[in-house]
């Protein structure tokens, strides 16, 4: 069947109210503190990615479960604004929309969440034909929602007999158990798994962070660790693969880790090399903490390019970002049309 989309995010999608930077403790008691920002905006890891990816130039679908309310009625828009189909976003008629809020303070966030349809999200919101129909497969927040969680081994493994390439951000576990069991059965049919630096060391249960991205990769997934500042690292079961952070003025670093897996995934789908993808995504990354919110101020290609070409000369590595096939130039026009690259052992696991 011919690829309609070149990718179908799958997850978590909800409004996000953003509150701060908070001058001090937060103060109960029926104290009312003052900030100096509030904001609106969508937010959720799947719904980021798949505006993030959106305004990189892929075409993009999304599957996953909002209430049949006002906050629903937020999420669909706020998603089909940004070029996402949300044909396969399914309203619940029962449960209400997960909504999130975000207090920020001295450059850390404390994030509360109500999870609405999340947990009732499953299997069954993906729809076998669109598995069918999209180049690639992502998943977020898995620890988010365990019915979804379940149903991951069978969906990527559909997609992937479908052709398609799969990732997963498993976010955090707010119940600190990480689900050893269930990362067994997921991670030998995902092709990119994206942790951040502090979710990477709890999967492993390795400390190095080198030494957690090698052994999480020897599990079958090209391993791709957002680290902050000090910029991102990838480990294809063989070797690692740095590249610096890309120097911004962060307002807000919310979604930032989510506008980087956007970033990674379609350089891959572009198929660049592995240090200029992975130099693409860390400018993915920085440049969405431009403005409050997570896709407020999500690049396009061509402004990614150009923060992953110049930043790395600023530290003098050229080697980073590169030349050639990070430039949209040298793409051939379209970059969906490029097969995507991954580890060495990709056909390997796809005859599993």
């Amino acid at each position: 069947m011919p690829h309609t989309f070149d990718l179908l995010v799958v997850g978590d999608a909800n409004p996000d109210v953003v509150l701060g930077p908070l001058p001090g403790p937060l103060a109960f008691g029926q104290r009312e503190q003052l900030v100096p920002t509030g904001l609106l905006t969508l937010g959720g890891s799947a719904a980021i990615v798949a505006c993030g990816a959106a305004r990189l130039g892929l075409k993009v679908a999304f599957a996953g479960r909002i209430g049949d309310d006002d906050t629903g009625a937020y999420v669909r828009g706020a998603l089909e604004s940004r070029g996402v189909d949300t044909g396969a976003l399914r309203t619940d008629p029962d449960l209400p929309s997960p909504l999130t809020a975000v207090i920020n303070r001295d450059g850390d966030r404390a994030i509360l969440t109500a999870a609405g349809t999340l947990a009732a999200t499953t299997g069954e919101d993906v729809p076998e034909d669109l598995l069918a129909r999209c180049r690639h497969v992502h998943a977020a927040s898995y620890f988010l929602m365990p019915g979804l969680a379940a149903a991951l081994p069978r969906l990527f493994a559909a997609a992937r007999r479908h052709g398609a390439t799969t990732s997963l951000d498993t976010n955090d576990d707010p119940a600190d158990a990480w689900d050893p069991a269930g990362l067994a059965a997921v991670l030998p049919v995902t092709d990119v798994l994206l942790p951040n630096a502090q979710e990477a060391r709890a999967l492993s249960g390795l400390d190095d962070l080198e030494a957690a991205a090698e052994h999480l990769a020897a599990r079958g997934p090209l391993v791709v660790v957002k680290d902050g500042a000090e910029g991102a690292l990838a480990h294809d079961g063989r070797a690692p693969t740095r590249t610096p952070a890309v120097p911004v003025e962060p307002r807000d670093t919310v979604g930032a880790g989510d506008s980087f897996d956007a970033g990674m995934i379609a350089a891959l789908l572009a198929g660049l090399p592995m240090k200029q993808a992975l130099a693409l995504a860390a400018a993915c990354g920085a440049l969405s903490t431009r403005a409050f919110g997570g896709t407020g101020a999500q690049p396009t290609w061509d402004e990614a390019v150009a923060a992953a070409r110049t930043a790395p000369a600023r530290r003098g590595d050229r080697d980073a970002a590169g030349a050639g096939p990070a430039d949209p130039s040298d793409r051939g026009g379209d970059h969906r049309n490029h097969q995507i690259h991954l580890n060495h052992r990709k056909q390997e696991k796809s005859q599993s």
